[in-house]
């Protein structure tokens, strides 16, 4: 049955309303060509704060986004209300390109990627001396997430007044990363952060370790900034997580940035290629050249052994490789 006649106008046609009241969808986004530039300092439920200029301000993601998101240390456009008054929220429309991503999985199993931080230049890998005891593979694949994603790494060791660092840079001495040995006395002096200062010049650190080697300490001292700090558990020897969320810092002098991030247990890497794991060894990397094509370095074939066995390389890092490589392959076949 025909509702209308042959002659209808659109006077005559009904319209339902739209209820919400917003305008129709589109697949064009705005430009945004006068957002402001911003760095992103932390993040902590959806709410991101954001340096623009000289001063922090509250922003969230914009809608426009989509599942991209913004974290510690990237450089994003922003919009809205930038006065960083109270209650006032500000939306991040574009995330820039990043230079650097670090990326660790919950363990070797998991798929989930997480991004640690963005366009760092520098990982300082904090690695008690004692209290906690050192944990020479967790500082290993450290290495590799830093090779990976094309940063520089630091070693900072800490509580050099309860151990000595010779055992520990026995094994890493030889590969050319830069190192900073502290104690807590120099510490408290201010010696052992001016040290550490120097090495972070003109750079964006981010600072890992495991919980409860100081490393919070070390950033309130580079920082002249109190972040919560905790205590080693006398039983279990771990540390209490004391910092939650990454946190960017500004170096008091404006040199450079430190980003603190919370302690760590596990460092898994699920996300890097097996076959650039031998980049973060580079004092046994120039051995595979003896070895065969699509070698596995844990083959009977594995020139490694022979070059290992003629003095060029310590035993303990071919067998940190290994270790490496043999958890990958378990995840492989699971």
């Amino acid at each position: 049955m025909r509702r209308y006649g042959k002659h209808t106008d659109e006077d005559d046609v009904r319209v339902r309303p739209n209820r919400k009241g917003n305008r129709p969808r589109t697949s064009i986004r705005p430009k945004h060509e006068d957002a402001a530039e911003g760095l992103v300092l932390t993040v902590d439920r959806g709410r991101l704060t954001v340096l623009v200029e000289d001063r922090p301000i509250v922003a969230m993601k914009a809608r426009e986004l989509g599942r991209k998101s913004a974290v510690v240390g990237d450089r994003v456009a922003v919009v809205g209300d930038l006065t960083g008054a109270k209650d006032t929220l500000a939306r991040i429309v574009r995330v820039e390109e990043r230079s650097s991503v670090l990326r660790r999985t919950a363990d070797d199993d998991d798929p989930y990627e997480r991004v640690v931080v963005a366009n760092a230049d520098q990982l300082a890998i904090v690695t008690a001396l004692a209290d906690p005891e050192p944990r020479p593979r967790l500082i290993d694949r450290c290495l590799v997430a830093a090779y990976d994603a094309g940063l520089e790494p630091l070693l900072v060791l800490t509580k050099s007044d309860l151990a000595s660092a010779e055992t520990l840079m026995e094994s890493y001495g030889s590969l050319g990363i830069r190192y900073v040995v502290t104690s807590r006395e120099e510490l408290a002096e201010g010696a052992a952060a001016r040290r550490v200062r120097e090495q972070l010049e003109g750079r964006i650190t981010a600072f890992v370790g495991h919980s409860g080697v100081g490393k919070t300490t070390l950033v309130n001292a580079l920082v002249e900034r109190q972040r919560a700090t905790g205590h080693v558990n006398r039983v279990t020897g771990r540390g209490r997580h004391t910092t939650t969320s990454a946190l960017a810092l500004p170096l008091p002098d404006g040199s450079g940035w430190v980003i603190d991030t919370p302690g760590v247990r596990s460092f898994g890497l699920h996300h890097v290629d097996p076959a650039r794991v031998i980049h973060a060894f580079p004092d046994l990397e120039p051995g595979t050249e003896g070895c065969p094509r699509a070698c596995s370095h844990d083959e009977q074939d594995c020139a490694l052994d022979q070059w290992v066995a003629d003095g060029h390389a310590d035993p303990q890092r071919l067998y940190s490789l290994r270790r490496l490589l043999a958890t990958r392959e378990r995840r492989d076949g699971d």
